[in-house]
């Protein structure tokens, strides 16, 4: 049995879909917050010829994200990494929007980061919504990529009053995605191992469904239609660039972030989407 072992932390259709095209020949470890997930995702793997075991995670709890990489680390060397776990703006209140998408992602880099394989590979899924935050200051920035994870939420301009309201935590968090993977880069070169984030717009599974029937559908489905591709994209559409990126071919591509959206952003600064507004903060 092969040694190699690549994690999924998010086993869900993008997470899936990237480890389809990277995970042959290797053991893949799939682990989601729910067990039934994940157990799932295994059996879809083992049928199709995958080495595949089944793992549980809260990406917001250290003593859980600590026994996935010791679980992974027992396996094999650790060799790959991909982070698609988090929650959209429709599906949580602010404080675990914060919690999940931006000190977990933070949590999961500092951990994994300390036992990836040299030449090992990472990809993060942040999003779109990262790149239309406006401006953060230069001391912002720093701050989202450099504080020490535990001390992350306790950022000024992440209290309470600060953060309008849960699109404004999903876009704080993207971007703090982009910039921890940025900073992360420096430290796992050291190991000689690699990270980037892909930035996806809207990709149909069932997290973007819920966003397109929630209470901002209507602004996402005219993003889609007004959009220079203009419809949503796949997940086996960001699993080819994650592919790259992990791969042979992307071995000299660390630190970056690949915007993937079919042009929404585009359209946002130069074409008819308008901006939605941020809810005034109380």
């Amino acid at each position: 049995m092969s040694k190699d072992v690549l994690v999924v932390v998010g086993a869900g259709q993008i997470g899936q879909a990237i480890a389809r095209r990277v995970g042959v020949g290797r053991q893949i470890l799939l682990a989601s917050l729910n067990l039934d997930e994940a157990e799932q995702a295994v059996s879809l793997f083992r049928n199709a010829g995958y080495q595949a075991t089944a793992a549980t995670v809260d990406v917001g709890a250290r003593d859980s994200v600590q026994a996935l990489v010791a679980q992974a680390s027992r396996m094999g060397s650790v060799s790959g990494l991909i982070h698609a776990a988090g929650v959209s703006p429709s599906q949580a209140p602010l404080e675990t929007i914060l919690r999940v998408d931006l000190y977990g992602t933070a949590l999961v880099l500092e951990l994994f980061g300390n036992v990836m394989a040299t030449g090992g590979s990472a990809v993060v899924i942040a999003s779109q919504s990262g790149h239309r935050l406006p401006a953060l200051t230069q001391q912002q920035d720093s701050a989202l990529a450099m504080t020490p994870t535990e001390q992350l939420l306790q950022l000024d301009f992440l209290q309470a009053g600060q953060v309008a309201d849960t699109l404004h935590a999903y876009q704080l968090s993207k971007r703090g995605n982009a910039l921890r993977v940025m900073a992360e880069a420096v430290r796992w070169g050291q190991r000689g191992a690699r990270v980037n984030t892909i930035s996806p717009g809207i990709i149909i599974t069932p997290l973007a469904n819920a966003e397109l029937n929630g209470p901002r559908g209507a602004g996402y489905r005219n993003m889609l239609s007004a959009s220079p591709v203009g419809r949503a994209g796949t997940p086996d559409e960001v699993a080819q660039l994650a592919a790259l990126l992990m791969g042979p071919d992307g071995t000299f591509i660390t630190g970056s972030d690949f915007l993937m959206d079919g042009g929404v952003t585009a359209a946002f600064r130069f074409g008819d989407i308008q901006q939605p507004a941020l809810s005034p903060v109380p």
